[in-house]
C-alpha cells in the first residue's frame, strides 16, 4: 500500500484502528488519535528543554502534532494530546513554517514530536527539506508504542529516534494507556530503531551535538515505582550498559486521575529508589533530571511544562 494511501484504512500505530481518516471534522477524526487526513499542529518552534545533546545552544526545531494514537491518562501535552488544540495546516504552509524556523532560528535539528498519525505527511515533508537541509538531523520523537511495520518505512528519513519506555507493567499499560501490549511492543519497536541508528552518536563527556542514533527516555511515576525498576531492568538486559537512557522526573499532575497517586508530584523517595537501581545497574551514559524538592514533592511546577494557549508554550 502506497504510504498517503494509510490515511484511507489507517494501521500506521499498533491500535490498527482500520478507519477511513480521509472522512470527519478535524480535531475529532474517526480514529483513536482524534485525527483525520489534515495536518493540524500546536506548535512549530525552537525548544530547549530537550537533553542536552538534542537542544544544543540554539534549541531543537520541534514540530508538535495535535492528537495521539497513545492519549496516557497523566499526559502533560494533555491540551494537544486529549483536548486536540491545534490549527489546521496546509503541507505547503508547514513546510513554509519550518523553512523559516530553520531560517531564523538557526536550530540544531528538526524535531516531530507524537507524529505516528501523520506520518505519510511527515514523510512527504522530508523528502523535500532534505534536499534543502541535508546536514539538518531529522528527530522522531516517539511515544515508544509504534508500528514496526512503519518504522520499516521511515529507515531513510529518520536520523535519531527519541522513543519513551514508559511501562514494564502490562496491567498499569492498559489502565492509564489503553494497551497491555505496550511492554512487548515497545522492546521490539526501540530493537528496530537501534537496529536501524545505532546508539546515540554524542558523547557525554564531550558535550556534542546528536546527528544519528538513539536514545531511550523513561518518566518516572508516582506510585509506580516498580514500574520504572523493572523498565529500567528490562532495558538493561535487552540492550546493554551503553544504551543512551535519560531518567525524568518531570512528572506533574494536570489531569485529575483515578489513581490517586497521579494526583500528586513525585516523590523524593521515590526518585531516588529508581535512579539509585538505574546506577546499580550500570548505565554508562544516562542523562537525568535532578528535581529539587519540598517536604511533599517537587519544589514548583517546572517551568518546562507546557501551555499550548500560548505562541511560546514553553518558557525556556
Amino acid at each position: 500500500m502506497n504510504f498517503d494511501e494509510s490515511y484511507k484504512f489507517c494501521e500506521l500505530c499498533p491500535r490498527r484502528c482500520g478507519v477511513n481518516r480521509t472522512r470527519g471534522i478535524p480535531g475529532r477524526g474517526p480514529g483513536f488519535c482524534g485525527e483525520t487526513d489534515q495536518i493540524r499542529v500546536a506548535y512549530v518552534g525552537p525548544h530547549f528543554g530537550e537533553e542536552p545533546p538534542i537542544t544544543g545552544i540554539l534549541g531543537s526545531g520541534t514540530v508538535f502534532f495535535s492528537g495521539c494514537s497513545l492519549k496516557c491518562a497523566y499526559c502533560q501535552n494533555y491540551q494537544i494530546s486529549h483536548r486536540g488544540l491545534g490549527q489546521t495546516v496546509s503541507f505547503h504552509s508547514l513546510i513554509g513554517k519550518i523553512r523559516q524556523m530553520i531560517h531564523a532560528e538557526k536550530i540544531h535539528n528538526l524535531n516531530f514530536v507524537t507524529p505516528d498519525h501523520f506520518l505519510p505527511h511527515v514523510v512527504r515533508i522530508l523528502q523535500v527539506l532534505k534536499k534543502e537541509y541535508p546536514l539538518l538531523p531529522a528527530v522522531f520523537n516517539f511515544s515508544g508504542y509504534q508500528s514496526l511495520e512503519t518504522l520499516k518505512r521511515l529507515e531513510g528519513y529518520a536520523d535519531i529516534y527519541l522513543p519513551d519506555f514508559k511501562y514494564s507493567d502490562p496491567s498499569l499499560a492498559q489502565r492509564l494507556s489503553g494497551c497491555a501490549d505496550y511492554p512487548e511492543q515497545g522492546i521490539d519497536a526501540i530493537s528496530l530503531m537501534i537496529r536501524q541508528k545505532g546508539f546515540l552518536n554524542a558523547s557525554l563527556s564531550e558535550g556534542a551535538l546528536a546527528t544519528r542514533g538513539v536514545m531511550v527516555r523513561h518518566l518516572i511515576l508516582p506510585g509506580a515505582i516498580e514500574n520504572s525498576i523493572k523498565a529500567l531492568t528490562i532495558l538493561f538486559i535487552e540492550f546493554g550498559p551503553d544504551l543512551p537512557l535519560s531518567l525524568m522526573s518531570q512528572y506533574q499532575p494536570v489531569l485529575h486521575n483515578k489513581d490517586s497517586d497521579l494526583n500528586r508530584p513525585l516523590r523524593r523517595v521515590e526518585f531516588d529508589e529508581v535512579f539509585d537501581h538505574a546506577k546499580q545497574l550500570g548505565f554508562l551514559r544516562m542523562y537525568v533530571q535532578l528535581p529539587e524538592f519540598s517536604e511533599g514533592g517537587l519544589e514548583k511546577r517546572p517551568s518546562f511544562l507546557p501551555d499550548f494557549r500560548n505562541r511560546q508554550p514553553f518558557e525556556i
